[in-house]
């Protein structure tokens, strides 16, 4: 609905409006806001104080400050300073108007280069759309993406299928301690979106082979072929090696949104359960600690989690009113999941309850906690803190306690 429209709409109801009462008026008001998308409160005193709206031909003309030969010159200094904005063009013509004219660059009088010094960023910005426009079109003056980025889609966590095995999101947690200086393990952690199997890996630097053969190594202890991985945008996964392996593999690649942690919910919730509160906050930057680490990624750890450790998964969430409605299914294991689904083959299903029926959960907790016990323990050896009892410090927070160890190198 145009102008025009909207006014004679409006008189037809003003006489209406006011011979009614109050809820009348209302209820007039409502209609009109309703059907013109217009603010009540601006609408109100358009019917109480009978605004009326000029004519077009009523309207006079601005006069036009800048002509054609002004907008010429700035078009000739803009390109001269590679295309800025109208902010930072401002400046520029203030500094260096009468410099360029010196040096002959530019030809314009007096007057001339004293409304340039005058021009307003907006203008400048408004007048000089067109030629924006133009440079668009021969590929300057537009913002550049690499190719990844432009390549690879973005997926939210809205967009999964959560019913389909092979759907992996992946994910970076350093152990750097308090320091990202030099190199340390970076610990590769993935997640199935359906049943919440997850596989870690410790790789030493953020280089590309490393992910490369971390990704390698967990998706071949996966009990199921992986269709799709998707990480955020850290550059350790989303590089040109992984894309090609991605390619190579018939694998789907996607990522997350810039600054959209819940786009990658699935694995940053296994980032805090089964890393950090395993290995904790400390440094680790030798093999030998890298070994380790594997030994109970590798072992102990992806056994204890996936056969018996119930995920409780969201089913549903509606909004009531200004509340979110939560439904969560039963809690089950990433196992259980599997063997109840119709993700894989009868065969691997065999495979893996044969695997749960010789575990022992009580024996693989045991194992687990020696061997985290041997990984303070090479990591005490080599900050020269063998006579700090760690195990007693644990349980409260291990970020803190990162901190106290941190602090104690420090000192000593």
């Amino acid at each position: 609905m145009n102008k025009e429209a909207k006014n004679q709409y409006m008189s037809t109801l003003r006489e209406k409006y006011f011979a009614g009462s109050k809820k009348e008026k209302g209820a007039i008001l409502d209609e009109y806001c309703c059907n013109t998308k217009q603010e009540r409160k601006y609408v109100s005193k358009k019917f109480n104080y009978k605004v009326t709206i000029k004519k077009k031909e009523e309207y006079k003309k601005r006069a036009c400050l800048y002509d054609s030969k002004v907008i010429a010159v700035l078009i000739k200094i803009w390109t001269i300073f590679d295309y800025p904005c109208g902010q930072r063009l401002v400046e520029i013509l203030e500094t260096e108007t009468e410099n360029l004219r010196t040096l002959k660059e530019i030809t314009c009088s007096d007057e001339i280069a004293d409304q340039l010094k005058k021009i307003k960023s907006a203008t400048i910005d408004r007048r000089l759309n067109h030629e924006k426009e133009v440079l668009k079109l021969k590929g300057k003056y537009q913002k550049k993406s690499s190719f990844l980025l432009s390549t690879v889609p973005t997926k939210t966590s809205c967009e999964w299928n959560r019913s389909e095995a092979g759907n992996i999101q992946v994910d970076f947690v350093e152990s750097c301690g308090t320091s990202a200086a030099g190199t340390y393990v970076n610990n590769l952690s993935t997640c199935d979106i359906f049943s919440s199997w997850w596989e870690g890996e410790a790789v030493m630097g953020k280089g590309q082979q490393g992910a490369l053969t971390g990704i390698a190594s967990c998706r071949k202890r996966m009990p199921f072929a992986w269709k799709e991985f998707h990480p955020d945008n850290g550059t350790n996964l989303l590089n040109f090696a992984v894309y090609a392996y991605a390619e190579k593999e018939g694998l789907k690649y996607s990522r997350s949104r810039p600054y959209h942690k819940n786009d990658n919910c699935f694995i940053e919730q296994k980032n805090s359960t089964h890393i950090r509160q395993v290995i904790g906050y400390l440094r680790y930057d030798s093999e030998e600690q890298q070994d380790c680490i594997n030994d109970i990624y590798r072992n102990e750890l992806r056994l204890y989690k996936n056969f018996f450790q119930p995920v409780i998964k969201l089913e549903s969430k509606e909004r009531i009113g200004g509340k979110i409605k939560r439904k969560y299914g039963r809690a089950k294991t990433p196992y259980r999941r599997l063997i109840e689904s119709d993700q894989i083959s009868d065969q691997v299903k065999a495979e893996l309850t044969a695997i749960y029926q010789s575990l022992n959960p009580a024996l693989i907790k045991r194992v687990l906690d020696k061997k985290l016990d041997n990984l303070f323990k090479i990591y005490q050896k080599k900050k020269g803190l063998e006579n700090v009892d760690l195990t007693k410090q644990l349980s409260p927070s291990l970020a803190s306690f990162s901190n106290v160890l941190e602090n104690a190198v420090s000192v000593s």
